[in-house]
């Protein structure tokens, strides 16, 4: 049988990224047509086995060949391809390099595999030198330029980034997945984690003979509890997947493809948790989400007021962008809107992730630049609401390969996602890391408690409001359930106005200082409200005054504002604010200023188009204290502004 030169396609199946060595051989010498006939025709085998794509027998077939003949160097091009293929990279380099000593001229048209994997290994600088001697190849054609030239940029950009985080001084991240076991992880395929804001619960996507489903597991005494499918009637006999639970653990958001209502191939549907801990029946989120084409992997905001997910809808700048839909004031969805350039490009976007911070999109993208096909990606939501530029997550978070979906958790840096290059029990699992430094989102913690009538104990739907203090910007707004549950969640490193709010009660008031070292990760705080009545009091927590001082602060005006709002709805209430000090000073200095500081109040309710009539005001100095002034908390709760209803 003549032998003619193996095929190359072994090699070119793999085009992926890196590094290049110093080639010493000048001339070829290596002869396919020479080689043992014995291990050509094992070779032979080796083709058909993995045109089959039977990488494993294949690689068997090659080394049995070898033996044969040992310089045989179409065998290790083509098991280094195979390698490749399989994203065994260091395998596929040793044999690359093993090749290319032996005969570098008679390999040189394998410079690109090569290169892919030496990026696959991590090792840029390398690649890009393989992937330019490549490119100087004589007579390469058009596509080999054009696939050598979309490597060299890929490979440039990681040697870039490399550098920009030796200069940032970032040099020590280790990067070290680690398998979640055999309690969520199977023979089968998961993916698409996502838990609630304690880290209590965890729902993904479990496929079994094509069929895909839902499955929860508890993290309890340390550990995740063996996964089971999800009670109730969310999971049918239809495809449900790439879902998304909502931070207090009652709503589940997920994408269900060719369902019988469905308004296109995929749309977005959604469940709630019932008493007895099952879901109820999923229902289609309707056509401000849903259109006749693709919606998918939806991501909610921690106040559930904004719906993040992927769709190739009319309008977008490319194949798939993100778009995000508000929720109404009535409860229904608004009309989604592109997130715009900075976030999606004319390629393609998805797995969206907003974090519990309210502020960090993770996602993918194949448009932005980046290590090659798929990447991971981070927006920052600016001050105007925009959103920022996106930020590669860098090597070895990303790789040559397609990066999926990733979830990040309230600490903002642990971190999940679904991949079968590792140590798998059977194709994609569920493995977790820690998430460098410079890309974490901002560690969050908590406030969940219950609304409830002062008087009576009944649970009360109200509505709640985190606020920025300095900026006076409006954080997150919610309602609490029907029975007056509610979760709110705090980004460290800020201060936040806190207010709840229902119609004929008092509104309640308190302030977090949220600093980066603060100690909780969550706060329980239960919240009784005061029938509008005469007698009722609350204490105007967020109303600053520098020390003895009587002038508003700036920070003061989201609080006053909303007492403005109560007297508005409440026309014919009458109150009196009490102004309040601790005993620092004499008797009638802190009689004064607390006289000055309640008038600089009525004040700015009468600018504000409050009658004056309705209006009075009292300062008590130090004569009434709520706490010791032994300590700086007690003087602290001794200064403060009291709201009193006189009449209503």
């Amino acid at each position: 049988m003549k032998q003619t030169r193996p095929k190359k396609y072994f090699l070119l199946l793999f085009l992926y990224i890196l590094v290049s060595i110093p080639f010493v051989t000048n001339a070829q010498w290596y002869d396919p047509e020479k080689v043992n006939k014995k291990a050509g025709e094992i070779y032979g085998q080796a083709y058909e086995a993995a045109q089959n794509a039977e990488y494993t027998n294949a690689i068997k077939l090659l080394n049995d060949a070898l033996k044969l003949e040992p310089k045989f160097v179409d065998v290790y091009l083509s098991r280094a391809g195979m390698y490749a293929n399989m994203k065994n990279y260091k395998a596929a380099v040793t044999d690359f390099e093993t090749a290319l000593q032996m005969d570098a001229v008679y390999s040189n048209t394998y410079l690109l595999p090569y290169a892919i994997s030496l990026a696959g290994t991590g090792n840029f600088t390398k690649a890009l030198e393989a992937v330019n001697k490549f490119l100087q190849t004589p007579g390469i054609n058009e596509q080999s330029t054009k696939a050598g030239n979309y490597r060299k940029k890929s490979f440039e950009f990681a040697v870039a980034y490399d550098q920009k985080l030796k200069d940032k001084g970032i040099t020590n991240y280790v990067f070290s997945p680690k398998n979640l076991g055999d309690v969520i992880n199977s023979e089968a395929l998961e993916y698409f984690p996502s838990f609630t804001i304690d880290g209590s619960r965890m729902i993904f996507t479990r496929r079994v003979n094509n069929d895909e489903d839902f499955y929860e597991s508890n993290y309890t005494n340390g550990g995740w509890s063996k996964a089971a499918p999800l009670a109730g009637k969310i999971n049918t006999n239809l495809n449900e997947g790439a879902q998304n639970i909502s931070q207090d653990g009652e709503w589940l958001i997920f994408t269900g493809c060719n369902y019988p209502e469905g308004a296109g191939s995929c749309d977005l549907y959604i469940a709630y948790r019932t008493k007895n801990g099952g879901w109820t029946e999923a229902e289609n989120m309707g056509p401000s989400i849903n259109t006749e084409f693709w919606e998918s992997s939806p991501s909610l905001s921690p106040d559930k007021r904004h719906l993040y997910f992927s769709s190739n809808r009319l309008g977008t700048l490319g194949g798939k962008d993100i778009w995000m839909s508000t929720r109404l004031p009535n409860g229904k969805w608004g009309t989604a809107v592109n997130l715009g350039p900075t976030v999606n490009t004319k390629a393609d976007e998805g797995c969206p992730f907003i974090h519990a911070d309210n502020r960090t999109l993770y996602f993918n993208s194949n448009g932005h630049e980046g290590y090659g096909l798929t990447d991971l990606f981070l927006s920052k939501k600016q001050t105007d609401d925009s959103w920022g530029n996106a930020l590669n997550l860098g090597y070895p978070i990303n790789t040559i390969d397609d990066e999926g979906s990733l979830i990040v958790t309230s600490d903002g840096e642990t971190s999940y996602f679904a991949s079968d290059g590792m140590d798998t029990r059977g194709g994609l699992d569920l493995y977790s890391f820690i998430m460098r430094d410079d890309v974490k989102a901002n560690r969050t913690l908590w406030v969940k408690g219950k609304v409830f009538d002062k008087k009576t104990n009944a649970g009360l739907p109200s509505s709640v409001e985190l606020t920025d203090i300095n900026t006076r910007k409006l954080i997150s707004k919610l309602q609490t359930d029907e029975e007056g549950n509610y979760l709110v969640t705090l980004p460290v490193g800020k201060d936040y106005a806190f207010n709840v709010n229902r119609k004929g009660y008092l509104f309640y008031s308190d302030n977090f200082s949220m600093k980066p070292d603060h100690n909780d990760s969550s706060l329980t705080v239960n919240i009784p409200l005061q029938p509008i009545e005469a007698g009722a009091m609350v204490v105007l927590k967020n109303i600053f005054f520098d020390s003895k001082k009587w002038e508003l602060k700036e920070e003061s005006k989201t609080e006053l504002n909303q007492v403005v709002l109560l007297m508005t709805e409440n026309p014919q209430v009458k109150i009196q604010i009490s102004g309040h000090t601790d005993n620092v000073g004499t008797g009638a200095d802190n009689l004064a200023l607390s006289n000055n500081r309640a008038k600089a109040v009525i004040t700015y309710f009468q600018q504000n188009g409050i009658d004056i009539k309705r209006l009075s005001s009292k300062g008590f100095g130090a004569t009434k204290p709520v706490a010791g002034n032994d300590t700086a908390s007690g003087k602290a709760q001794n200064r403060r502004t009291e709201l009193n209803i006189i009449s209503n």
